[in-house]
């Protein structure tokens, strides 16, 4: 925790935050360039992790310190700062997910929600004999994800993959949307992050944190665990 209160400090003061905050810091030397970098890059890196960050409270900080009259001792620090990343952070994401969510359905009344908040349209119905009612039974799947800003992260498709899998192992989200469609069936969903992939999110997909995402889903077959028991 110190190292990471010590990479925001070293952002902070290379970001060029003058008392005034107006930026006037010059680059008088190689040192002085190199710190401006390593500001810059930093400083890219809080604004993801919070675009709404107050900049002069970072550069207060950052002062306080040098004067030696900061308002939090390390520990109280450390307290704060593990609270915003995980509860300030991750409500903030749900609020945003949770509006983004309701604006597609309201927007489109095609879109219909679950419980959950699963929002989707049933491009094809299917074969309503043909349910994936059970989390034992087994689907054939093709599909397409994507982020919410568009960009394609996996499409069985393009890798000409049909995935094979039982229905209690997909995530929550595929599993409610599947369960609306029979065999036969297409149906788009925007996946919030809780019923996808989390908080974990999946560095293999290139999937980030609390993402929210969109399926688009091909039921191709379904076998029920049922008539496999017989």
């Amino acid at each position: 925790m110190k190292r990471t209160i010590l990479l925001l400090a070293v952002g902070a003061t290379a970001l060029a935050c003058s008392k005034n905050g107006s930026g006037g810091t010059k680059l008088r030397t190689d040192t002085d360039s190199v710190a401006y970098v390593l500001g810059f890059n930093i400083g890219l890196n809080l604004q993801r992790m919070d675009s709404t960050l107050n900049a002069e409270a970072v550069c207060e900080g950052i002062r306080d310190v040098f004067r030696g009259t900061t308002k939090f001792s390390a520990a109280d620090a450390e307290t704060c700062y593990l609270r915003f990343q995980n509860h300030t952070l991750p409500e903030k994401a749900r609020a945003y997910e949770e509006q983004f969510l309701l604006d597609i359905a309201k927007s489109n009344r095609a879109y219909a929600r679950t419980a959950s908040g699963v929002t989707y349209t049933v491009d094809e119905v299917g074969d309503q004999e043909r349910l994936p009612n059970s989390d034992r039974d087994t689907v054939l799947l093709r599909y397409v994800i994507r982020t919410a800003d568009g960009h394609e992260v996996y499409s069985s498709y393009e890798r000409g993959d049909t995935l094979r899998s039982s229905v209690g192992q997909l995530q929550r989200g595929v599993r409610e949307s599947l369960k609306l469609i029979g065999k036969g069936g297409r149906i788009n969903a925007w996946l919030p992050a809780a019923t996808a992939y989390g908080a974990e999110g999946n560095a293999e997909l290139g999937i980030g944190p609390n993402a929210t995402l969109y399926y688009e889903m091909e039921l191709i077959d379904v076998i029920k665990y049922s008539a496999r028991r017989r």
